[in-house]
């Protein structure tokens, strides 16, 4: 139990004991003092006033003086400004914690819960690469199961590939038009890479065969729809549907030189699945749910012979469901795909890491499945977030105008070279070692620059920004990890050793209040489904951390107790950044 739920336990307990009455954790609040005030946690008095009929002053007092004389290995004291009682955490509490935790792996981590929780993030196209949208929605997603598993989850990691369809058409007839055969190995091309050229080259020919219709006197909105090209490509998508055996054997062959490319990109940033899903396998799905809607009055049927459902009623508007011509829409594909994964999985939620620009769409979803009454439908869960523009504005597939998340990892690992190199201090690495440092730092300033911001909220991303050894970013953090190590190399902590019995300085004490708060941050993250709680908590923590440190010696303390009390300090901390940074897929070197 953390400091402030004990804080709280206790305020509780006083209140009935003083007042005979009974109240709520949640019918007041504990807030850290601000650091202009005594104490350590702060009381907010003024909710309680009216149901114990007190005045601030007099409730403050009575209740400071209890809590303390009650809990005097908790309290060592109490100050009352205006309704607020900022009460004194014992440092026999914060020493005690410090010894429990200091070398403990579980710390932050929650109770086993018996629910499963399901993520999916990703979700791909096959016409092109991996690409730093992708990115922020893979960090979100792999990171958000992460800090369920924390919080006591089984969690099951998914994927939907969007593996079907034009847009997969168009990258198949660009490549047998203009590729002669050519294969990505032949052309010593990663797989997905190769596959998006193409559907670059598709638009490009595209573009030119419109303009030649237009300049023939046709409207350009007819020209768009009988260029060759194009045509071509819907023929593929209908030959597709029909089966035909070369357009089939054509379709998995391109789609498996993707895989291999993913599945390469995958690896090299740390990101998995337990389960994979196929757009291939599920377009059909939904086809039963809709009959089934059908004779529950859920859905209806226009003269036409489509289905629809009115949800103007809940403030939204007709959404069609199937075609006239029987065949589903994505949204029929979405509600047989969320009933499949509950039927595989049981899961209590189900996560969907999507752009914000669906946002209208997952209402949809859950709501539909609501009413249809699917035992998936509760658990729904959007985690929606903003989408990632770089300085020069926004990407664009078609026109291969986006950053290729290969090309991006690698310009991160060549940014972190240079930066270290200016730095000096490598003297003593071999060239793997040196290898791996880079990796490590290119990697970890990436996923800490796309995790730091809320989910919800737009985002720039800049590189050269992201890797700054002194400012609000991963690598910051993985220099702060690794002075610590290089501390404790020299000498490790011994917790049997009698620590100090002077007073703690105000920079141990600020040190362990941030560390305690770790379990509590970690369960709100998950909570919140928002891993920069996370994120901005271990900078903050490593930013404290380097306050100590500038301001007091650990090797040079002022005596025995009080070097191995910061040595223990030291070990936690170490601990608890390793575990942050773990819970965004980020490693921390033990060199710098």
């Amino acid at each position: 139990m953390g400091i402030q739920e004990q804080i709280r336990q206790a305020t509780i307990r006083s209140v009935e004991q003083l007042y005979g009455k009974t109240i709520s954790g949640s019918d007041f609040q504990i807030n850290r003092t601000k650091p202009e005030f005594e104490g350590d946690y702060t009381i907010v008095l003024f909710s309680l006033l009216k149901a114990l009929g007190k005045s601030p002053d007099a409730l403050g007092r009575e209740l400071g003086t209890h809590l303390t004389a009650s809990h005097p290995d908790l309290f060592t004291g109490y100050q009352l400004i205006k309704g607020f009682l900022n009460l004194t955490v014992s440092d026999r509490y914060w020493s005690s914690l410090l010894l429990r935790h200091y070398n403990d792996p579980c710390f932050g981590k929650g109770a086993l819960k018996n629910q499963r929780v399901m993520v999916e993030y990703a979700s791909p196209n096959t016409n092109k690469p991996l690409h730093l949208g992708h990115l922020r929605n893979i960090f979100l997603g792999w990171s958000i199961a992460e800090i369920c598993k924390a919080n006591g989850y089984d969690v099951v990691k998914t994927c939907i590939v969007n593996d079907r369809g034009i847009h997969i058409c168009k990258s198949m007839i660009a490549w047998q038009r203009y590729a002669n055969g050519t294969t990505p190995q032949q052309a010593g091309v990663k797989g997905d890479h190769f596959v998006g050229d193409y559907y670059v080259r598709y638009n490009e020919a595209f573009k030119q065969e419109v303009e030649e219709l237009v300049a023939q006197g046709l409207p350009r909105e007819t020209a768009e729809k009988e260029a060759p090209i194009f045509k071509a490509a819907r023929q593929m998508l209908l030959d597709w549907e029909a089966g035909k055996p070369e357009v089939l054997q054509l379709w998995r062959d391109m789609n498996g030189w993707v895989y291999e490319g993913f599945d390469a990109t995958y690896r090299r940033i740390g990101s998995d699945f337990e389960k994979i899903y196929y757009e291939s396998d599920t377009y059909l799905l939904g086809k039963k749910t809709v009959q089934e809607g059908l004779s529950k009055g859920v859905f209806v049927q226009k003269e036409d012979g489509s289905v629809w459902i009115d949800l103007t009623a809940d403030g939204l508007d007709e959404k069609i469901v199937q075609r006239k011509d029987g065949t589903s829409v994505y949204i029929t594909q979405d509600i047989g795909l969320a009933q499949q994964k509950y039927d595989e999985y049981r899961m209590s939620q189900s996560i969907y890491v999507i752009g914000d620009e669906q946002n209208y769409h997952m209402k949809v979803l859950q709501l539909i499945c609501q009413k249809l009454g699917l035992p998936s439908a509760d658990g729904i869960y959007h985690l929606s977030y903003g989408m990632v523009e770089l300085p020069t504005g926004k990407m664009k597939s078609r026109e291969g105008t986006v950053v290729d998340a290969d090309d991006l990892l690698n310009e991160m690992e060549s940014i972190a070279r240079q930066k270290t190199e200016e730095l000096g201090k490598v003297q003593d690495f071999t060239a793997d070692e040196l290898q791996t440092l880079y990796t490590t730092l290119g990697l970890g300033a990436l996923k800490y620059y796309l995790l730091r911001v809320d989910p919800r909220k737009k985002m720039i991303f800049n590189p050269q920004e992201s890797i700054d050894f002194h400012g609000h970013t991963g690598p910051f953090i993985q220099y702060t990890h690794a002075r610590i190590r290089s501390i404790l190399r020299k000498q490790a902590p011994d917790a049997t050793t009698a620590l100090t019995a002077e007073a703690l300085l105000p920079l141990e004490k600020e040190l362990l209040l941030t560390l305690e708060q770790y379990p509590t941050v970690v369960e709100e993250a998950g909570t919140q489904h928002d891993p920069s709680q996370v994120a901005n908590y271990v900078y903050h923590l490593a930013k404290t951390y380097n306050s100590f440190y500038t301001e007091h010696s650990v090797m040079q303390a002022e005596s025995p107790g009080k070097k191995q009390f910061r040595l223990l300090l030291c070990a936690f901390t170490t601990q608890v950044i390793a575990s942050g940074m773990q819970l965004l897929g980020i490693r921390v070197p033990d060199r710098m």
